[in-house]
């Protein structure tokens, strides 16, 4: 056997396997916006049951649901595949990081948007990559119980 690959390392390194799933994820949220910013919530602001809701905060609502399904799914095969945590224990915990997330985004969203006017299709990717490396982290050690000690196969951690 030959030394491995450039191609063989980089699918080895965990990190650059969450890029690529964080960044289909990411183009799929941003894809979606702009979808939804630009062609399909036109109105400046939508009523929802008893509140008024901008385009983009709907826009990026929907979009980045969207983003963190494809997310999840990229991520728990592709790059935390080795984790022991039951797949729906997986996808709970992705949930609660990503609603956390949003609230996150949104924040930093509104303030790129309403406090210093960069235009919304600049200021959701900006939102989204100032997050980024938290993101793995936490997805790592929380969603995927992944601990920088070594976990005895078969054990699982509670809830």
């Amino acid at each position: 056997m030959g030394n491995p690959t450039i191609a063989e390392k980089i699918a080895k390194n965990q990190v650059v396997r969450f890029v690529l799933s964080a960044g289909s994820g990411f183009l799929v949220d941003i894809g979606v916006f702009s979808l939804f910013y630009h062609n399909l919530l036109v109105q400046h602001t939508y009523q929802i049951l008893f509140f008024t809701v901008r385009n983009y905060t709907l826009s990026f609502s929907i979009s980045f649901f969207l983003g963190v399904l494809v997310n999840f799914l990229i991520t728990r095969y592709f790059v935390f595949s080795e984790s022991t945590l039951k797949p729906h224990k997986q996808f709970i915990r992705f949930i609660l990081v990503a609603i956390i997330g949003y609230f996150a985004n949104l924040a930093v969203l509104k303030f790129f948007i309403q406090s210093l006017h960069i235009y919304p299709l600049v200021a959701r990717p900006a939102a989204a990559l100032s997050l980024f490396f938290l993101s793995f982290f936490v997805h790592k050690f929380f969603s995927f119980s992944l601990s920088l000690r070594h976990h005895l196969p078969g054990k699982e951690h509670d809830f």
